[in-house]
């Protein structure tokens, strides 16, 4: 993250820019690790209910955070993203026509949660 200074003096942090590059990377890892979970995690109960919805890259495009939504607890399947992390980007490398295989997180991305609720508020208006 880059700090920026205030009106006041006061450092604030904000997020790293996306650039054109940045954004084309990310678009492919998401693809392409979306492939891997198909191909080599379909017979897994958990990773198998995983859709990718987004990605960004930061970090001179090295790190590659990716979104999913699952309908399945969030917090285990996380903790089987996690574990299963490794073994993806090792399936990434041999797959993506890159120098550098980019490190990947997953995050949950609780959209649709949060629009469902804004229209159940909306509803009560």
């Amino acid at each position: 993250m880059r700090a920026i200074l205030t009106a006041k003096g006061k450092q604030m942090k904000t997020q790293p820019r996306q650039t054109p590059r940045g954004n084309r990377i990310a678009s492919k890892v998401q693809t392409i690790v979306a492939e891997i979970l198909r191909d080599k995690f379909s017979e897994d109960p958990i990773l198998s209910t995983v859709s990718l919805v987004g990605s960004e890259s930061h970090g001179g495009l090295a790190f590659t955070r990716l979104y999913y939504h699952t309908h399945l607890d969030p917090k285990n399947v996380q903790k089987r993203l996690d574990d299963a992390t490794k073994m993806i980007r090792y399936e990434l490398a041999s797959r993506i026509d890159q120098k550098y295989t980019p490190t990947i997180s997953f995050k949950y991305d609780d959209t649709i949660e949060r629009a469902n609720r804004i229209d159940e508020l909306l509803k009560n208006l």
